[in-house]
């Protein structure tokens, strides 16, 4: 993934964002008329659920979700293993469909981002994107694009035993889930993405050399055949980086899994502050995540741009799904509903049932918004997932391509919406001042 000029077009995109926004959300979504005591009134009012059941209810939904996003990097983990026993195209496919299952969960949890710092302290190590895939294995120099003055763009840590980035050589002999972990993003650059689903997709599926034409990477699974038949080079190294990235996206899970847990350390954190602190949480991590980070950065620039270096799952083009389940998230946690692996649903105290309390008319009016933006987001997996004629999301932000335009800023369009309605309701429970468009902890 190339990440020239990521942060200049990101800050220019999501400024024009910003103003977009402020100027266009639906004025009911964000009329702040009510005065401060009004608000207050409303909180003290006497409602079916209380503010600490809400929070409770809400660390139950994040252990189960993490727990799925463990339970399917598990399931990823075996099917890799399958894999390498035996590298043909079935046990190839079977680890890629495997990748994209564990995608569905994974995404679900992203909406625990932003109010929660143990989440986006460990976040990246998981899910940062984009990539200069250089880094980790062979390219095609001529469909190569990255960060200019990256020297580990090119490193070809699959390749080579040592590195040199900076002053000191690293001894890359055996490539472990730690040395990974140090990798990752070497040289002070967040395109030197080493580690988490990326990297694993990028090994799975290689380059995708098709640009906005219709396509994904297309590794052959002889890339994984040690000894004779290997293709690609390296491909005893190319295993165990492969194994040891698996090994460390299961580690990463268990740790996030025990933090949430009944007795976790930051469960007990949470649960330990004053309700509206968690509520607070609450809000601004689903307007935040619908807002600057999903309708933003994974989609208005991508399609400003006309960039499928922007692209999130960009070798797999699984852009799609992973789109569709970040909105999912901010659902689940609003109407404290999570349907798991299992086909169970949890639910109980929610967000929705202590803002309907208090004022039906602006629960009524974000559920609607959250079933229009998951609609919205439906529409474009229908286009990417359709059989006769598929449109996946690097083929939608092609320019010119008026369609696939007007699918994604449809999709824009409802997070907008959804966000103001998202600041509304949070007003109503008492929160004001939720400023979602950053990641800012120090509520």
């Amino acid at each position: 993934m190339n990440r020239s000029g990521f942060s200049v077009n990101k800050t220019f995109y999501l400024g024009l964002f910003a103003a977009v926004i402020l100027a266009g959300c639906n004025k009911a979504a964000n009329d702040s008329s009510s005065k401060p005591a009004e608000i207050a009134n409303k909180v003290q009012a006497t409602a079916a659920v209380s503010g600490k059941d809400v929070v409770a209810h809400y660390a139950d939904i994040a252990a189960a979700t993490f727990e799925d996003s463990l339970l399917s990097a598990q399931d990823l983990q075996k099917s890799i293993g399958a894999l390498i026993a035996s590298p043909n195209e079935e046990s190839l496919k079977t680890a890629k469909d495997a990748w994209k299952n564990a995608r569905v969960y994974y995404q679900q949890s992203e909406a625990f981002r932003f109010g929660n710092p143990v989440v986006d302290a460990w976040e990246g190590q998981l899910n940062a994107w984009p990539l200069d895939e250089g880094l980790i294995d062979y390219v095609d120099t001529q469909y190569y694009q990255h960060v200019m003055g990256n020297v580990g763009a090119t490193a070809n840590i699959i390749a080579n035993p040592q590195l040199n980035i900076g002053v000191e050589a690293k001894d890359l002999s055996v490539l472990t889930p730690q040395l990974l972990a140090d990798l990752n993003e070497i040289g002070g650059s967040e395109a030197n993405v080493a580690t988490g689903y990326h990297a694993i997709e990028f090994l799975l599926w290689g380059q995708d050399l098709n640009g906005s034409s219709a396509g994904a990477g297309n590794r052959p699974a002889t890339d994984f055949q040690t000894g004779a038949g290997c293709t690609g080079g390296n491909c005893e190294r190319r295993v165990q980086y492969l194994q040891a990235l698996t090994a460390l996206l299961v580690s990463d899970l268990e740790y996030m899994v025990a933090q949430w847990a009944p007795a976790g350390e930051y469960r007990q954190q949470l649960l330990a502050e004053q309700p509206e602190q968690g509520m607070r949480r609450m809000f601004f991590g689903m307007g935040s995540l619908s807002l600057g980070e999903l309708a933003g950065e994974r989609m208005k620039v991508a399609l400003e741009a006309n960039s499928v270096e922007d692209e999130h799952d960009c070798f797999s083009d699984n852009t799609h799904a992973s789109h569709f389940y970040d909105a999912k998230g901010i659902k689940n946690v609003y109407t404290g509903k999570y349907q798991r692996r299992d086909g169970s649903v949890l639910a109980g105290a929610s967000l929705s049932a202590y803002v309907q309390a208090r004022d039906a008319e602006a629960d009524a009016a974000l559920i609607a918004a959250l079933n229009e933006t998951e609609a919205a987001l439906g529409s474009m997996v229908a286009s990417a997932e359709s059989v006769e004629n598929p449109m996946t999301f690097d083929m939608m932000i092609a320019e010119g391509n008026d369609k696939g335009r007007a699918l994604i800023t449809a999709a824009i369009a409802s997070l907008v919406t959804q966000t103001g309605y998202i600041e509304k309701a949070a007003n109503v429970a008492g929160i004001v001042d939720l400023n979602p468009e950053t990641a800012d902890h120090s509520f």
